[in-house]
C-alpha cells in the first residue's frame, strides 16, 4: 500500500484539471492529514475529474471504494469513521456524511484509498476535504 509523508500540495489546490492531482502507484494507498484546528468530523469530500474532461473519456484513475479514519494524535491509534464508495458516473465533487454523529475531536484524518475504477497502473485524486464542527474550549470564553 502507498503511502507519503510530503505534503500533497495538489490536494489543496482550487482547480481540477486533467492530471493535476495527487497520483499514486498501484489501487491502494493512504495519505494522512493534519488539521488546522481539532474539530468534530461530520462530512468528508472526494473529487476527481468528470468523465467529459478526461482524454479518454472515462476515469478509471478515479478511487472507488475507501475508508476515513479519525485520529486525535500523529502517535494515536486511527479511530475509523466510516466506509464509502466514490460513484464514477456521479458527480465529480461527492460528499459523504459519516454514518454515526460523533463527539469526539480529532487533529488528524487518515484517507485510506482500498480501490479504484480499474487502472492498472494508478489512481489519482484531485482533492479530499474534511468537514465538521471546530472544538470550542468550555469554560475559556470571554477569557485572553
Amino acid at each position: 500500500m502507498s503511502g507519503t509523508k510530503l505534503l500533497c500540495l495538489g490536494l489543496l489546490q482550487p482547480e481540477v484539471y486533467p492530471g493535476k492531482c495527487w497520483a499514486f502507484g498501484g489501487s491502494k494507498g493512504f495519505l494522512v492529514i493534519s488539521l488546522s484546528h481539532p474539530i468534530r468530523i461530520t462530512h468528508v469530500t472526494l473529487e476527481h475529474i468528470p468523465n467529459a474532461l478526461s482524454k479518454r473519456g472515462q476515469t478509471d484513475s478515479a478511487p472507488k471504494d475507501f475508508v476515513v479514519f479519525g485520529l486525535s494524535s500523529e502517535f494515536s491509534g486511527g479511530q475509523l469513521l466510516g466506509t464509502f464508495m466514490y460513484d464514477q458516473d456521479g458527480e465529480s465533487l461527492q460528499t459523504f456524511e459519516l454514518p454515526e454523529s460523533t463527539t469526539q475531536v480529532y487533529r488528524m484524518v487518515e484517507l485510506r484509498i482500498l480501490s479504484n475504477w480499474g487502472h492498472p497502473e494508478y489512481t489519482c485524486i484531485y482533492r479530499f476535504r474534511v468537514h465538521g464542527a471546530p472544538w470550542v474550549t468550555r469554560g475559556l470564553e470571554g477569557h485572553r
